[in-house]
């Protein structure tokens, strides 16, 4: 049976009103429709300003309690019973107030695809630079120290779990990407070496996911909040986001939204995970619009998952047809930024008692696979895919661009790493579930891969310097033509330097994106004349049509960031 993509799967998106998504009020998230009135339930109230006593006991009053405090988004963590919701949103202080939601994490190195090599030639390797790694924890095993001492070098615990360690199995994986050392793989006779991205930096391990994965917008707000008070403590200069829930708000409402961009502008890189729901037609879009939170805020650097096909070159390779697409649910960002490797991706297990290994222990790499002849069946190394295992390979990439150059502006390492990125790319390609026999076919547009692969080499032989905000445009539907248009969030500029971001030419401008002159199949000028072409078959060729709805007021995706353990073959 064939998933075909139809011609009218995109862009109705605009036409949701805010009355799906809200409750009474405006400044409630419809999230509570269930509960029982006098039930408490736990919620993130945003302020005007950051809250005092006075505004806790406007919560206080009204049966609720203080829980825990959210600077980044001037706001904190409270119980309090649902029928007192809309009064406190009346409340000139209160901004939005959202449940505590629930977010989860997902799931052979592929460094010499993406050009990690050249950069440890260059003697690049992340010394120096802290990169904090909010997930489930992490195990320090030989691969993550130097010799004795860990090069973890801060651990804290926001999850429901006990301790700092990794009991999933997933937050030592994405470690391994950014940082591995290839300790356990680099002996004389291996024939295989895991080393990491960056194997020296400097880890920042905040857990917030417990031992099944699981977390809540409020742990991960924490964890944020505390990466930039340790900014200057451990020069923490990127946040490693392999986790993700569905859209329910704009950006500019989300809590976990506001809280990325407060590190943002304290000078944090953000790396946000697209979402593993590209294959999600539940809502007729064919996968489109299933990019999932916080990687659909326009600030933040969201990664997509490619598919290696076992080479070290690019030229083979493919987009894994699981990894979520744009543009986002209700604000039409253009998502993700670029994208990585990220399917059966090699890197750290946590232990033998990690979840994750004792659903899956044939995901287990065997010694004798790095080291022939070898016996042993040691807890080493263990295979994942996802774009939660991108993310850490863009997360180590902007380590190394700030090693070579550490007064690069999070939106300087965002211009960089999109305009270098490899835009050559094939029409569509397919891939069949080994499971249902469904085959779904991807096309290479703007929804899929950003722009473009990751390409370290290029981006450290880069020296162009973007002078504006480098946020992520929006999509704009014309109903009149039937056009879409890229936009500037809020009045930005399309253009992010003195002359171009992506191509090599003039990109984000007024009539041409991506090269010389068109770019993205015979029929494509990605600027304000024309955009998107008329057949099936070219990279950007979907019709947007107003047949369908996006979102209806619900999530985008459920499990947002559900795990492909097996990944594609």
């Amino acid at each position: 049976m064939k998933k075909s993509f139809s011609l009218f799967v995109l862009f109705q998106i605009l036409i949701l009103t805010t009355g799906s998504l809200f409750a009474g009020s405006k400044r409630v998230a419809w999230d509570f429709k269930d509960k029982k009135p006098d039930d408490p339930v736990n919620v993130i109230v945003q302020f005007k300003q950051d809250p005092t006593d006075t505004q806790h006991q406007k919560v206080i009053k009204r049966g609720g309690r203080f829980m825990r405090g959210l600077g980044p988004v001037r706001g904190g963590l409270y119980s309090l019973p649902p029928s007192a919701l809309e009064d406190l949103a009346a409340d000139p202080d209160v901004v939005y107030i959202t449940p505590d939601r629930e977010v989860k994490g997902s799931l052979d190195y592929a460094n010499d695809t993406v050009g990690a090599d050249v950069a440890l030639s260059l003697g690049l390797d992340g010394s120096g630079i802290g990169v904090a790694v909010i997930d489930s924890g992490i195990t320090v095993g030989n691969d993550l120290k130097n010799g004795s001492t860990s090069r973890v070098v801060y651990s804290q615990n926001f999850s429901s779990g006990s301790g700092t360690s990794d009991a999933y199995g997933h937050g030592t994986h994405v470690a391994g990407i950014i940082g591995g050392n290839a300790y356990y793989s680099s002996c004389h006779s291996c024939t295989a070496t895991f080393r990491g991205m960056a194997p020296n930096v400097k880890l920042i391990n905040l857990r917030v996911l417990d031992a099944n994965g699981s977390g809540t917008d409020s742990a991960v707000i924490a964890a944020i909040q505390q990466a930039i008070s340790l900014k200057d403590t451990y020069n923490i200069h990127v946040i490693n986001l392999s986790l993700g829930r569905g859209v329910y708000e704009s950006y500019t409402l989300d809590p976990l939204c506001q809280a990325v961009e407060a590190a943002w502008k304290a000078g944090i890189v953000v790396v946000a995970a697209a979402g593993n729901e590209g294959r999600n037609d539940s809502q007729g879009t064919d996968g489109y619009g299933t990019i999932t939170v916080p990687g659909n805020d326009p600030y933040v650097i969201t990664v997509g998952a490619m598919k290696t096909m076992s080479s070290t070159t690019r030229g083979d390779d493919l987009i894994a047809s699981y990894s979520s697409k744009g543009p986002t649910a209700l604000d039409h960002v253009v998502k993700p930024d670029l994208v990585a490797p990220g399917n059966k991706i090699i890197s750290l297990v946590a232990s033998s008692s990690s979840t994750l290994y004792s659903q899956h222990p044939e995901n287990l790499i065997p010694i004798s696979y790095f080291r022939p002849g070898y016996t042993g069946n040691s807890v080493l190394y263990y295979r994942l895919s996802g774009t939660s295992m991108a993310t850490p390979m863009v997360s180590g990439a902007a380590a190394l661009l700030l090693q070579q150059n550490t007064n690069l502006t999070p939106d300087q390492v965002k211009a960089r790493l999109m305009k270098t990125a490899s835009k050559s790319f094939p029409a569509t390609s397919t891939a069949t579930d080994p499971d249902t026999g469904v085959t779904y076919t991807s096309q290479y547009d703007i929804f899929t891969i950003g722009a473009g692969y990751l390409d370290i080499a290029a981006a450290l032989n880069n020296a162009d310097l973007a002078n504006l905000p480098a946020l992520s445009p929006k999509a704009s539907y014309d109903a009149k033509t039937g056009n879409v248009y890229l936009v500037g969030i809020d009045g930005q500029s399309l253009i992010w330097g003195n002359s171009m971001i992506w191509g090599t030419s003039l990109v984000w401008g007024n009539s041409l994106v991506w090269g010389n002159s068109l770019v993205w199949g015979n029929s494509l000028i990605w600027g304000n004349s024309m955009v998107w072409g008329n057949t099936t078959d070219q990279g950007c060729s979907l019709i947007w049509g107003n047949s369908l709805i996006w979102g209806n007021g619900t999530q985008v995706g459920n499990e947002a960031m559900s795990i492909a353990i097996r990944g594609e073959q």
